[in-house]
């Protein structure tokens, strides 16, 4: 019954925001990481910020560094990702993945646990 689901992707031209969010349920958040990670066509998966139980933030992708910002609301069960000052680069499927209390060094994705079914996120003029 482990589930977590993505929104609020869409449509967005460069420069602009977006605000992701990753609920959980069938499990409290307040004793995992939380790792984002992305795949666009024909590129392979990589993963770009995970957030510790503690809340200490990893990033993984140094082109969203700046940019991109994890947070987390254990209360709710949610994980939010806000995403500035979008790119092209950045369009692809974003999906949410739970794992262990402290966040990996590497975007390892068999260290996490079961996908979400991700949301679109398209940056274009």
């Amino acid at each position: 019954q482990v589930q977590l689901v993505e929104s609020g992707g869409g449509l967005v031209q460069p420069g602009g925001s977006l605000r992701l969010s990753c609920v959980l349920s069938g499990f409290s958040l307040d004793y995992y990481a939380i790792a984002w990670f992305r795949q666009a066509p024909g590129r392979e998966r990589e993963g770009v910020l995970c957030i510790s139980k503690s809340g200490y933030v990893t990033t993984y992708l140094d082109s969203v560094k700046g940019r991109f910002t994890v947070s987390r609301d254990n209360a709710n069960n949610t994980v939010y990702l806000q995403m500035n000052s979008l790119k092209t680069k950045d369009t692809a499927i974003y999906t949410c993945k739970v794992g262990n209390a402290r966040c990996p060094e590497l975007p390892t994705p068999g260290l996490f646990g079961p996908w979400g079914p991700g949301t679109q996120v398209t940056v274009s003029s």
